[in-house]
């Protein structure tokens, strides 16, 4: 019997243990990466590590690699924590990988929209210039370049905002009252986490059937929407009829990330708009 494909999750927290459970179902070898691996989902292998730490994790895999998966969070919301989590996570990474002489097929780099600044709502795809100014944009972007000079192909996965439970955030400010600004339209982008899990799954199984893939895609579902009309949807849902003092939401970007590329592919979402994602949650579903 032929050996099962093998993939290294570095980072295998919320959206990396959803992926994992997926991959485990369709027979792959998988091991996670993360400090408490106490938490990882059954039938994981575990690597107990810190990716801040320049020192490879004992227990690390000495068989051969086919993938590695890149999913790393900051600790901390500044600029060392994005670099340490990000930059030097995935240099520390690749480190280890050559000490083991193992080069998988492909590495996919967990990396974000925000790398985007567009603020007029434009439709952006992922040709479209990746500007933004910010401190969390400009290391995001210097991640990917490393990833994709690796020597490893590479691609990047620019998540959009990821809801889902225990990312609920939306939710309580909309119970407090929340108030957002309807002109102009602050349009907003977001992803399920169980599709984030399943559109990471999706182009591993379309790289190890044999596809072509490109080095970047964004996760988001099919319907960017405006903030304001989410928020009126979840007041009616959830039977919100207070205002906070509050009149407006400080507004940063706007614009509507498109899944064309993705969906070319073959991926599509389960949850394809707010209204099927936040339905699922309130549901407990």
């Amino acid at each position: 019997m032929p050996a099962s494909t093998s993939l290294l999750i570095a980072g295998c927290g919320d959206v990396g243990g959803r992926l994992a459970q997926r991959m485990l179902q369709t027979g792959w070898t998988v091991y996670g990466l993360r400090r408490q691996v106490a938490a990882l989902p059954a039938g994981v292998l575990p690597v107990a590590g810190d990716l801040q730490q320049s020192a490879c994790p004992l227990d690390w895999p000495t068989a051969p690699l086919d993938y590695l998966v890149y999913s790393a969070a900051a600790g901390q919301h500044d600029e060392a924590g994005y670099r340490a989590a990000y930059v030097d996570g995935l240099r520390h990474v690749l480190g280890w990988l050559a000490e083991h002489g193992q080069k998988p097929r492909r590495l996919f780099f967990v990396s974000s929209s925000g790398v985007y600044g567009q603020r007029d709502g434009e439709w952006i795809d992922e040709t479209s210039p990746a500007e933004a100014q910010g401190f969390s944009a400009q290391v995001m972007l210097e991640a990917e370049r490393l990833a994709l000079a690796s020597g490893i192909p590479a691609t990047r996965v620019r998540l959009t905002g990821i809801y889902g439970p225990g990312r609920e955030w939306l939710l309580k400010q909309v119970r407090m009252g929340y108030r957002v600004v309807s002109e102009p339209p602050l349009y907003a982008n977001r992803i399920h986490v169980d599709d984030c899990a399943g559109l990471l799954a999706h182009l591993l199984a379309a790289d190890a059937a044999g596809g072509t893939l490109a080095d970047c895609y964004i996760g988001v579902d099919d319907a960017p929407a405006p903030l304001h009309e989410v928020v009126g949807w979840l007041r009616e849902r959830l039977g919100v009829t207070g205002w906070a003092e509050e009149s407006t939401v400080r507004r940063s970007g706007s614009k509507r990330c498109s899944n064309a590329r993705a969906r070319a592919l073959g991926w599509a979402p389960r949850y394809p708009s707010y209204r099927e994602g936040y339905a699922a949650i309130l549901d407990g579903r």
